[in-house]
């Protein structure tokens, strides 16, 4: 999940920094510009950032969110856990059987193990799949939460662009334009009224 949220910032970030390049290599003449472009557009542009990890470590929100996930997944192995065992104390008992069966008990036997084997399996791909999707849909509500303090936190701050760092995504930053610790206090204070 880490890894498919590092790509998703890098390609956000290369679109964002195509869009900038686009916007202030434009030749374009200032009357082409439309009555509802921003005011800033003309003046200072301005950019800030928060650290994705403090982030992800000090929101109480997304550390709950982790928490439960950290649970939910705990519970579909220990489900799993149960069907393995259930799985391995047959096959324990046809080998203790071993030569004393008929072929046919050889023949059912080894078809009830392949069906146990083939329902586990089944069982494990399905949990998995389960956990994924509960896995996207609490960080999709944590990652919209987010953007939607942020749009109310820009309001008189007049950010044009906010980014999410990662690390070793950027590789120079004015620390200056930080804004991780606003965010986490508003994000938790926000959480706090919510609960």
């Amino acid at each position: 999940m880490k890894n498919f949220t590092q790509v998703l910032n890098i390609v956000l970030l290369l679109a964002v920094a195509t869009l900038f390049y686009l916007h202030f290599s434009s030749k374009a003449p200032a009357a082409a510009l439309s009555s509802n472009t921003p005011a800033n557009v003309g003046g200072s542009f301005r950019i800030a950032y928060f650290e994705d990890d403090s982030l992800k470590n000090h929101y109480e929100y997304y550390k709950e969110v982790r928490g439960t996930l950290q649970t939910l997944e705990q519970q579909k192995s220990n489900e799993l856990s149960v069907l393995r065992s259930a799985y391995m104390a047959k096959v324990k008992e046809y080998q203790g059987k071993g030569n004393a069966m008929t072929p046919a008990e050889q023949q059912h036997a080894s078809q009830d193990l392949a069906q146990r084997e083939k329902e586990y399996q089944q069982t494990e791909q399905m949990k998995q799949q389960e956990m994924q999707d509960e896995a996207v849909k609490r960080l999709q509500d944590v990652k919209k939460t987010v953007e939607d303090y942020l749009k109310q936190y820009n309001k008189d701050k007049g950010y044009s662009y906010i980014f999410s760092n990662t690390p070793d995504l950027i590789y120079y930053k004015d620390t200056a334009y930080n804004i991780t610790s606003d965010l986490v206090k508003g994000l938790n204070e926000m959480h706090k009224k919510k609960n």
